[in-house]
Order: C-alpha cells, then structure tokens, then sequence
C-alpha cells in the first residue's frame, strides 16, 4: 500500500514549485506525477518515418519526498501519512496531524 496514491492532492513542500497544490496523475519508480506541475515539451528527433515531428508534452516526475498530502482542501492544511490495522485486520491509511483520522 503506498503512501500517496493516483488522485489524492498534494502540496509539494520544497524546490521551485514549493506551496503548489495539485491532484496526482500517477505514481512510478521515479516518483509523484502531478497534474500541472513538471510538465516539459521533447523535442523528437525527425525519422524517415516522421521526418516533421511534433513537440510532445510529457510529466517529469516530483520526488515523493518533496510533496504532502492535503487533508483539509480549504485550509490547505498537509499532513504525515501512516497506517493502522482495524480489528478485522484490514489497512488503511491515516493523517498523522489530524489524530489518526481514516484517510477515504
């Protein structure tokens, strides 16, 4: 089970984009795709088989470490995530700062 996953908001708390809030695309090896954020252009090079290529827009990765999940949408308020098992042994995800309240 992953900490961050495809649709939470996020807060990227570090770098250049730092205070940016977003929701998650996806999530890979190299990191947190965010919607808005990280998005850069290739420039391919021309082929016999495409010899005027477009440019194509692709998502750079954010490291999982430089963002926070937001728990409260109007506050804008981010917090820590962890797990708890519940008595019929199920996982689920919890935010650390808001008392282990269940993350939905």
């Amino acid at each position: 089970m992953a900490r961050i996953i495809k649709g939470d908001t996020v807060k990227i708390i570090s770098g250049a984009k730092k205070g940016t809030t977003g929701k998650v695309v996806g999530v890979n090896k190299d990191g947190i795709l965010i919607e808005g954020v990280g998005v850069m252009h290739k420039h391919p090079k021309p082929t016999q088989l495409n010899p005027r290529p477009a440019h194509k827009d692709i998502h750079v990765a954010v490291p999982a470490h430089k963002v926070a999940l937001v728990v409260d949408e109007k506050s804008a308020k981010t917090s820590r995530v962890g797990y708890v098992k519940n008595v019929d042994g199920t996982t689920v995800r919890v935010a650390r700062q808001q008392n282990s309240k269940e993350i939905k």
